[in-house]
């Protein structure tokens, strides 16, 4: 499967002290997570820096169903989302919005 490891190495090392975070808007169980998750920590444990880290997951809980369907939910869990990925954690677990 094809997946840039050297090139999410590279950018783990240029920022030593960053939190990796996967952010993403579809529900858990629905997007890249699964997929990219094992290929990040692998890329991970390669890294200078981040040898012991994991990525953190900020994202929808796991759901059936892709959207809301309320559009003002749907602002809202947008917006939460993305404080969410910005914000520095002093936890390394699993954000759900």
């Amino acid at each position: 499967s094809p997946f840039p490891f050297d090139l999410v190495k590279e950018f783990a090392d240029d920022f030593p002290n960053a939190e990796i975070v996967w952010c993403q808007e579809e529900p858990r169980n629905m997007g890249a997570w699964t997929y990219v998750r094992p290929r990040i920590e692998t890329a991970l444990r390669e890294s200078r820096h981040h040898f012991n880290h994991r990525p953190r997951y900020v994202g929808r809980a796991a759901a059936a169903g892709t959207a809301t369907g309320d559009k003002k939910q749907h602002v809202k869990e947008q917006k939460d989302l993305l404080e969410a990925a910005v914000v520095i954690s002093a936890t390394s677990e699993a954000v759900h919005i």
